[in-house]
């Protein structure tokens, strides 16, 4: 989340919270409830300020985690995956079946 990243380079970079709300030419308390992600949605040209000031490139503030990223493509992979089954024709409880008994396969291979 943005309010992540601002705070985490601030905290890297030395600043304190009024330091970079004064630098940006913004409130204390805008700043805060953006960090705090009490406002999610910040302006662009209020985002544009605070980069500004921390001397970094915006879309390293507006960048989501890696791992977001890697889940967000794990999701997609999953619902193509559903999809897929749905289109099979097989029901829900044959796959309910089949993954409990890999699942208890898998456990009785572990314990030998």
């Amino acid at each position: 989340m943005i309010g992540r990243n601002i705070y985490e380079i601030r905290m890297k970079k030395g600043l304190t919270l009024s330091e970079l709300a004064e630098r940006a030419s913004i409130s204390k308390s805008y700043l805060s409830n953006i960090e705090r992600n009490l406002n999610q949605n910040p302006s662009i040209q209020v985002v544009k300020k605070i980069a500004h000031v921390l001397n970094v490139d915006l879309k390293l503030l507006l960048k989501t985690e890696a791992t977001d990223e890697g889940q967000q493509q794990q999701d997609k992979e999953w619902i193509e995956i559903i999809n897929e089954l749905k289109k099979s024709g097989i029901e829900k409880q044959e796959y309910k079946t089949l993954i409990e008994f890999i699942k208890w396969q898998n456990q009785n291979l572990e314990t030998k």
